[in-house]
């Protein structure tokens, strides 16, 4: 801008003095070099100067102002936001008719906002879903209050896959470096194909009795019904205090909830400990006893089937009973 003001004035001397629009750019060319306006540029002023203007000053443009944020216009975009979420800048500024630049600037700089991913969850839960776990905490909690020892009548049960190989993780590879040393790399590894389901039932003193699936069997009904009737008889056998009047807790697995295993439980007078439906959470397999147990198992290759059930049966054994009372 000030670059073309300052050339506007020798181009109303050369119209003064008489000289040619040619003449003119040519004078011009020789001062500015480089600099100098565009013949159009300087040819448009060359004109109005001889038609009669006397100002060198830039007429004010018609129409829309030199800046579109205004706070209606931020006004606009923040309601075109509340009506999608999913507008692209380009969509935007095409309804509220503004440049995209102006649109970006409003919804970084003025709304504070930036546009991201949504986040993968394994399930969308509805509010009911959502209430039903802090109802089931509420009475568990109203239980403990009431009867201090209601938790060391609870045992626990849960599958999980123990791997021959099963990679480390991130925060398990990483070491001390000073800043002058390069990041360590990690080639991403996959879970191996050679593997053993775990089963496992623990109370709050330890593990109760555990079992490996056999290769090639289902956890079905039939199949947990028979590993219910060995825990039974090892709870008779090892549990003296707590032989009749103990909880049973299970996630809500098809094999867990089937009729055949809940008729099982109610002949035997087994109490059903309630777990809501995607409630990890709640589940102590799933948020303590799984982890601590695959922490030793990680970076390891144990190469057979046997040898990765020896490995977990070695790790649980050195699973302290001060961390089952945690």
């Amino acid at each position: 801008m000030q670059r073309s003001l300052e050339q506007r004035y020798p181009i109303k001397f050369c119209v003064k003095l008489g000289k040619s629009g040619s003449k003119t750019l040519q004078l011009s060319r020789t001062a500015y070099g480089d600099a100098v306006l565009t013949s159009s540029q300087a040819l448009r002023w060359y004109k109005a100067f001889k038609d009669g203007r006397d100002g060198v000053e830039a007429e004010k443009r018609a129409g829309r102002p030199s800046t579109s944020r205004t706070a209606k216009n931020v006004a606009r975009v923040k309601a075109a936001l509340d009506t999608d979420q999913h507008l692209s800048v380009r969509l935007m500024a095409e309804e509220v008719g503004l440049p995209k630049t102006d649109v970006h600037r409003i919804i970084t700089e003025d709304l504070h906002m930036r546009k991201i991913c949504a986040k993968l969850v394994p399930k969308n839960l509805s509010e009911e879903q959502k209430d039903n776990p802090v109802l089931v905490s509420r009475e568990l909690l109203d239980r403990v209050t009431s009867e201090p020892n209601f938790l060391q009548r609870v045992i626990t049960v849960d599958e999980t896959w123990v791997f021959e190989i099963d990679p480390t993780t991130k925060r398990q590879s990483s070491e001390w470096h000073t800043s002058n040393l390069p990041r360590t790399k990690k080639a991403r590894m996959s879970k191996s194909r050679v593997k053993s389901m775990l089963i496992i039932f623990f109370d709050s003193k330890g593990i109760i009795h555990k079992e490996f699936v056999p290769p090639g069997q289902t956890v079905n009904p039939t199949f947990y019904l028979q590993v219910l009737e060995r825990l039974r008889n090892r709870v008779v056998r090892v549990c003296h205090e707590i032989a009749n009047t103990w909880f049973l807790q299970h996630d809500n697995a098809p094999s867990h909830t089937s009729f055949a295993v809940r008729e099982f439980l109610a002949q035997h007078n087994i109490t059903m400990h309630p777990h809501p439906p995607y409630s990890p959470d709640l589940a102590p397999g799933d948020l303590f006893f799984f982890p601590k147990l695959k922490t030793h198992l990680k970076g390891h290759h144990f190469g057979t089937v046997e040898n990765v059930q020896a490995a977990a049966t070695r790790a649980l054994n050195n699973i302290s009973s001060e961390d089952f009372q945690h």
